[in-house]
């Protein structure tokens, strides 16, 4: 057996984020020992990751995971885990990233939601126009396209 042939088995048992999930996200699938793409990795890049393998979540009005989530505390969780620090709120969260124009967004960026100068939503922006986020009570930790243009982006350093 090759050692692709062995990787869905190996991220079964690692409990990994799914193949769909990794593709979704415009990934590529990394099993331990079969790369060193792993170590290449940036923290954006595994926050995202950590996002993206959260699907399904609940939200919960300020849960900051590992189980539940609300918007900001998905993107601290996922940040936290990659070995960066966030603070607790969007608002926050704006004021400590890197502020981007939309032309310089990547994969892993925050996006933060604003009506005039509150933001008031964050996500982790997840490429081709969607992001990682959880949206509100009621629903889940999901991929999304976004929704409206009343957005900035921030990286975090």
């Amino acid at each position: 057996m090759t050692a692709l042939n062995r990787v869905p088995s190996l991220m079964a048992r690692a409990g990994t984020a799914s193949a769909l999930t990794i593709a979704a996200v415009g990934g590529s699938i990394v099993a331990p020992g079969l790369s060193s793409e792993a170590e290449a990795a940036t923290p954006a890049t595994k926050a995202l990751q950590v996002a993206a393998s959260k699907k399904g979540s609940p939200y919960r009005w300020g849960a900051v995971g590992p189980h539940r989530f609300d918007c900001s505390g998905l993107t601290l969780y996922s940040y936290k885990k990659a070995g960066k620090k966030l603070p607790r709120t969007a608002a926050q969260q704006y004021n400590k990233s890197r502020h981007i124009s939309a032309k310089s967004r990547k994969a892993g960026d925050l996006v933060f939601f604003h009506s005039g100068s509150n933001v008031y939503h964050v996500g982790i922006y997840a490429g081709k126009g969607k992001i990682w986020h959880a949206p509100k009570s009621g629903d889940v930790v999901r991929l999304q396209k976004i929704w409206t243009k009343s957005v900035w982006y921030g990286r975090v350093s």
